[in-house]
């Protein structure tokens, strides 16, 4: 994996958990749990989006976006799963 996008790996998922715990009033989480919420969301909204059949664009601002979407996601169901 190239460094820089490695780089671009932690920067969209750190923006995209401190945008979903922001979002979900969840607040931020610290740098490393943002990126992980970030990049787990990610990876929910690659694999969920195209299953629904569409997409966000591309881009750094479309990533962002849509790790930020899975990421809401996420959260959400680790919220239904803790009141459970």
């Amino acid at each position: 994996m190239d460094p820089v996008t490695l780089i671009l790996w932690l920067v969209v998922g750190a923006v995209a958990g401190w945008l979903a715990g922001v979002i979900m009033k969840g607040g931020s989480f610290g740098l490393v749990g943002d990126i992980v919420i970030g990049i787990l969301g990610a990876f929910i909204a690659g694999w969920l989006f195209p299953r629904l059949g569409f997409a966000l664009g591309g881009g750094i601002i479309g990533a962002i976006i849509n790790a930020t979407i899975g990421a809401c996601l996420l959260l959400f169901i680790l919220r239904l799963v803790k009141r459970a």
